[in-house]
């Protein structure tokens, strides 16, 4: 008997590959405008204005390995439990994306700390 299943996109931590989302846990948010979106001095090279903005991050939804989430903190760093390496921050006010869009709570893990695997 045949399944049809897509596959799971799973992220794990960089350093001790404890698995830190699911796909199912990403929240997709409308990519943002790139460097107009952010204040003057924050802004780049104004040449690369036409560049397709890349986000640098995944934002997921609260969960339960979010130990600052859970203690009641507003806005704080997200550490992995395994190894306690940093892999991003949350703010329950929301933060901007590298892309320039604004995501309301924001639990933001940064791209660069996790891996991404499919099964």
């Amino acid at each position: 008997m045949e399944t049809d299943q897509k596959p799971q996109t799973i992220y794990r931590c960089k350093r001790c590959r404890r698995i830190v989302a699911i796909q199912e846990n990403v929240i997709l948010h409308k990519q943002g405008e790139g460097e107009r979106c952010f204040k003057w001095k924050k802004r780049g090279d104004p040449l690369d204005r036409d560049k397709k903005p890349e986000c640098s991050s995944i934002f997921v939804e609260p969960m339960k390995w979010m130990q600052a989430v859970q203690e009641g903190h507003v806005e704080e760093k997200l550490w992995c439990l395994g190894c306690k390496a940093r892999l991003g921050s949350f703010n329950w006010a929301g933060m901007q994306c590298s892309c320039g869009s604004w995501v309301n709570p924001a639990f933001q893990l940064h791209k660069s700390r996790i891996d991404e695997s499919t099964t």
